[in-house]
């Protein structure tokens, strides 16, 4: 299996994304559409592919709070290949040298795969769009 993510430049590639986005969180978690597309201008974005096949994606954005990574989706034909690990790590690659409070807010079914990579949980759980979730921060 070759894994590779890259930032995404174009609108080609943010449609690829968008379509990743849809059908994991509003056809497979019926998350609310309209809560899916915020924050899209001032965010950077990621798009995974697993054997040249786009499977993945993510985002982070600077909040008044610090860092924040988001939107982490991936493809239920492809999970279990590394996907998810290979997006987490590109994106606080990606983050400023300077950047401080990186933080994320997991379902709570993924909070143990962000733990793999030093967030630790943070405070009760709390409910966001249907979805139980905790926050999490790195480090």
């Amino acid at each position: 299996m070759n894994i590779s993510v890259k930032k995404v430049q174009d609108k080609p590639e943010l449609e690829q994304v968008w379509a990743i986005r849809h059908e994991v969180f509003v056809i497979g978690q019926d998350c609310p559409e309209e809560l899916e597309w915020e924050y899209e201008e001032e965010s950077v974005h990621f798009m995974a592919k697993l054997n040249d096949e786009p499977c993945g994606t993510a985002r982070w954005r600077k909040t008044e709070k610090g860092y924040k990574l988001e939107r982490f989706a991936v493809l239920e034909k492809c999970r279990g290949n590394g996907v998810a690990s290979a997006l987490i790590k590109a994106v606080i690659s990606d983050l400023p040298e300077d950047a401080t409070n990186v933080y994320l807010h997991a379902q709570l079914e993924a909070a143990g795969l962000y733990a793999k990579h030093n967030f630790k949980r943070e405070g009760e759980h709390f409910w966001e769009a249907g979805i139980e979730h905790v926050k999490m921060r790195l480090g």
